[in-house]
C-alpha cells in the first residue's frame, strides 16, 4: 500500500471519529452560521452594495429565528464586519461538533441577467457555470496569510486542484442534500427570488467541515431585480425565515421531539 493511500484510509478513520462523536451528542442539536465574506474580503459589489454586509444581515436574521428554538445551539462564524480565514471557519464549526453547517452568500455574475437562489453540496460538478461559483466563493484563500503553506497547494482557480477535493462521508452528502432540498422548496413557495435548485460544486468550506453542510446563494447581488429584495428588511426576513424553517424541519425529523417549531409565518 502507497504512502498516498494510507494517508487517504487515515484520514477517512479519524473523519468518522470526529462523526460519531458529533452524531453522538443527540440532546443539543448544534448549527454553524458562518455569513460569507467579511472585513477586507468584501465579496461581490455591485449597485453600491457589499455582498459581506448583505451576507451577515441575513445571517443574524437566521440566528436570531432559530434562537426562539430552545431545542438548538447556535455557533456563528462572525457576528460582525470581520474577516475570517476560510480554513478557520471550518474549525470553528468542527470544534463545536456542530450537526449542520450553513454558509450563506450572494451570487454575482458579469450577465445582469442572471437571477434566483441556489443551494451549494459538496460535489466534483465539472460545468462551467458551477465552476465559476467555485473560483469566486473559494478565492478568499488568496487573502489568507501563508495560504499556499496552509491550503497545501490547492489553487481555486485550478480545475484540476478543484476535483483533488474528496467526500470524506456519503452519509454527509445525503444529508446536504436532503437540507439544500428543505432550503429551495421554501424560496419556491414563499419567497419573491426565484429558486434555480441544488448544485454540487467543490468548495474548499464544505469539505473540511465533518457534518452535513450547504452553501446558499440567496440570491444576484448582480441582478437589479434580486438586489432590491437582498436589502430590503423584508426581502431579508422572508430569506431568514426560508433558511431558518428548513433547518428546523430537518432538525424536527431527524433529532427533534417536537420542541421546535418553524418560525414566523409557514413557509
Amino acid at each position: 500500500m502507497n504512502i498516498s493511500k494510507r494517508s487517504k484510509i487515515a484520514f477517512a478513520f479519524l473523519t468518522m471519529i470526529l462523526m460519531f462523536k458529533t452524531y453522538g451528542q443527540s440532546n443539543n442539536f448544534t448549527v454553524t452560521l458562518d455569513a460569507g465574506h467579511g472585513g477586507k474580503d468584501h465579496g461581490a459589489k455591485y449597485y453600491g452594495n457589499n455582498e459581506k454586509d448583505l451576507n451577515l444581515a441575513v445571517t443574524l436574521k437566521v440566528g436570531k429565528l432559530l434562537e426562539q428554538n430552545t431545542g438548538i445551539n447556535l455557533i456563528y462564524t462572525r457576528q460582525t464586519d470581520e474577516f475570517i480565514e476560510l480554513r478557520e471557519r471550518a474549525k470553528i464549526a468542527n470544534r463545536a461538533n456542530s450537526n449542520l453547517f450553513i454558509s450563506i452568500h450572494c451570487n454575482a455574475n458579469r450577465s445582469p441577467t442572471g437571477n434566483g437562489s441556489e443551494t451549494y453540496v459538496m460535489g466534483m460538478s465539472r460545468a462551467n457555470m458551477n465552476m465559476e461559483v467555485s473560483k469566486a466563493e473559494n478565492s478568499v484563500i488568496f487573502l489568507e496569510d501563508n495560504y499556499q503553506k496552509a491550503y497545501k497547494g490547492f489553487d481555486p482557480n485550478n480545475p484540476g486542484t478543484l476535483i483533488g477535493l474528496q467526500i470524506v462521508q456519503e452519509s454527509n452528502l445525503t444529508s446536504s442534500i436532503d437540507l439544500a432540498n428543505r432550503i429551495q422548496n421554501n424560496f419556491s413557495n414563499a419567497i419573491t427570488i426565484k429558486s434555480r435548485g441544488i448544485k454540487q460544486e467543490p468548495l474548499w468550506v464544505l469539505d473540511a467541515t465533518v457534518m452535513p453542510g450547504v452553501l446558499v446563494e440567496i440570491g444576484f447581488i448582480s441582478n437589479p431585480f434580486d438586489v432590491e429584495i437582498l436589502k430590503s428588511e423584508e426581502g431579508q426576513d422572508n430569506i431568514a425565515k426560508a433558511i431558518a424553517n428548513a433547518v428546523i424541519s430537518y432538525k424536527n425529523e431527524y433529532f427533534g421531539d417536537g420542541a421546535a417549531e418553524n418560525s414566523g409565518e409557514k413557509q
